[in-house]
C-alpha cells in the first residue's frame, strides 16, 4: 500500500448554512443568512441560549461559537439570530454523509457536520487527492445548496488542520513535509485541542506559535501537562497514527451524542451533559411508549481515541432519573480522571420492549418508580405543549454553556 490519503470534509457553518439553504431554497426568502452578521441559537425572545453556529461576517464582530446569545448581543446588537431546527440539521447531516459515502467505503462522522474519509488508493477512481476532494466539494453545493471545505493529508489531524485553513469552500493540503511551512507559524491556540487553558499556560513559558510548541522540550511538556502535553508536542510535529473508524452498522435502539464547543476536564461538567442526553432519550422512549434494557456511555477525547463501556439495568425502563443514574455510573467506570480533554460524549440505549415493564424489586429498593414515570410524562406533556423550556432542571439554569435539552440532534423530536 501507498501512502496513506485522509479527507476532513467540514460543513461551513453548518447550523447557520443548513438554515439559509431551506429558507432561500425551500422558503423563497431574498436575505441569505450567510451573507450577513447572523447566528443560530438560543431562545431569541427571552435572549437565553448560547450562539451553535455563526455566519463567517459575524466573525469580524468577534461572535463565538458557544459564547452565551446575551454577549454576543452586546458585541453586535444588530446581529440577526434564528432559533435552531435540529429535524433540517439531521436531514441534512445525512444527505451529506450519503454523498460521502459514494467516494469510500471507510466514512468516520465525526459529528453533526464533519467526517473523515479514507481516499488511500482511491486515485485511479478519482483523480489526485486535491481533483477528487473538489469533485466532493462541488458535489456537496450542486446537490444540496451548501459549502464544505477539504482537508487533505496523510493523518486525521493534519486533515482536520487543513479543513481550518481558509474558508469558505475551499480544498487545502497539509501532508507532512508541509507542515513546517503551512503549520508552524500559526498561534498556538490554532492547533487541534488547545483550549484557552492550555493556550495561557504555554504563553507562560514563552510558547506563542505551533512550531515553538513542536521544538519545545516535550519532557518539560511531560512535566507541566502530563500525558497531555506529550499528545500536544506529537500533535504540533504532526504525528497521528488512529484510523478512520467507518461508521458501524445502525444498533437498534435510542440513543444520542454531542461534541462539545469546549474542553470538558471534570466529571460534574461531564455529567451534565450526559444528563441534557439523557433528558432527550428519555422523552423519546415515553413518546414511543418503549423501554430500554441496556445502557452504554461512549467518550471521545481530545486525541480521537474512543472508549465505551456499557451495564445492563435490573429492570427495563423509560425513566429519566434511573437511566442517568445508570449513565454516572458507567462514566465514572470509564473516564481516565481528566488525563485528556473531553470533546464527545454519547449515550445508547439498546434491548428495546414494548410490554410494560415488569420490575425485579429488591429488599433496599424503595423507589416508587410509578410516580417517577408519572412525574417524567406530566414534564413530556408540558414540554410538548409550551415548548422544551418550559421545564427545565435547576442544576442547567447555573450552566449556561450546556443546553438542557441540547444533546446534539435529538431535539428533532420536538
Amino acid at each position: 500500500m501507498g501512502r496513506r490519503v485522509i479527507f476532513h470534509i467540514d460543513v461551513n457553518s453548518a447550523f447557520l448554512s443548513w438554515e439559509a439553504v431551506y429558507r432561500v431554497r425551500f422558503l423563497g426568502e431574498c436575505l441569505d443568512l450567510r451573507t450577513i452578521p447572523s447566528a443560530v441559537g438560543g431562545d431569541i425572545a427571552k435572549r437565553r441560549g448560547i450562539i451553535l453556529a455563526k455566519s463567517i461576517p459575524a466573525k469580524k464582530y468577534k461572535i463565538q461559537t458557544g459564547e452565551p446569545v446575551v454577549s454576543a448581543l452586546r458585541k453586535y446588537p444588530q446581529l440577526v439570530l434564528v432559533p435552531p431546527h435540529y429535524s433540517l440539521y439531521e436531514k441534512c447531516s445525512n444527505a451529506f454523509m450519503e454523498i460521502l459515502k459514494n467516494y469510500s467505503d471507510k466514512v468516520e462522522q465525526y459529528s453533526i457536520d464533519e467526517a473523515f474519509m479514507d481516499m488511500t488508493e482511491m486515485e485511479l477512481l478519482f483523480g489526485k487527492p486535491v481533483v477528487a476532494a473538489n469533485t466532493i466539494k462541488d458535489e456537496i453545493y450542486h446537490n444540496l445548496g451548501f459549502t464544505v471545505n477539504v482537508g487533505i493529508s496523510d493523518n486525521k489531524l493534519l486533515a482536520k488542520m487543513a479543513s481550518d485553513f481558509h474558508k469558505p469552500n475551499r480544498v487545502h493540503t497539509l501532508f507532512t513535509e508541509e507542515i513546517e511551512q503551512k503549520m508552524w507559524h500559526l498561534p498556538v491556540r490554532d492547533l487541534f485541542f488547545v483550549g484557552g487553558a492550555t493556550e495561557q499556560k504555554l504563553h507562560s513559558i514563552g510558547i506563542q506559535t505551533i512550531g515553538e510548541l513542536a521544538n519545545a522540550d516535550v519532557t518539560m511538556l511531560k512535566a507541566m501537562f502530563k500525558k497531555h502535553g506529550e499528545i500536544l508536542w506529537n500533535f504540533a510535529n504532526g504525528r497521528d497514527v488512529s484510523e478512520v473508524e467507518a461508521e458501524p452498522p445502525e444498533n437498534k435502539g435510542y440513543g444520542n451524542t454531542t461534541t462539545i464547543p469546549f474542553d470538558v476536564t471534570d466529571a460534574q461538567t461531564a455529567k451534565m451533559v450526559l444528563l441534557s442526553l439523557v433528558e432527550t432519550i428519555g422523552r423519546r422512549l415515553r413518546k414511543d411508549n418503549v423501554s430500554i434494557e441496556v445502557v452504554s456511555v461512549g467518550i471521545r477525547y481530545c486525541d480521537f481515541h474512543y472508549e465505551s463501556h456499557q451495564g445492563t439495568l435490573q429492570s427495563p425502563t423509560n425513566i429519566t432519573q434511573e437511566i442517568y443514574e445508570m449513565v454516572c455510573r458507567l462514566f465514572d467506570e470509564l473516564w481516565n480522571g481528566a488525563c485528556m480533554p473531553i470533546r464527545h460524549l454519547g449515550v445508547h440505549t439498546s434491548r428495546i420492549t414494548h410490554e410494560a415493564p415488569s420490575r425485579q424489586m429488591t429488599l433496599f429498593d424503595n423507589k416508587d418508580y410509578e410516580k417517577l414515570e408519572k412525574l417524567d410524562r406530566a414534564i413530556d406533556s408540558i414540554r410538548e405543549r409550551f415548548g422544551a423550556d418550559a421545564v427545565q432542571r435547576a442544576s442547567f439554569l447555573k450552566q449556561k454553556q450546556i443546553d438542557h435539552m441540547g444533546g446534539g440532534i435529538a431535539k428533532s423530536m420536538k
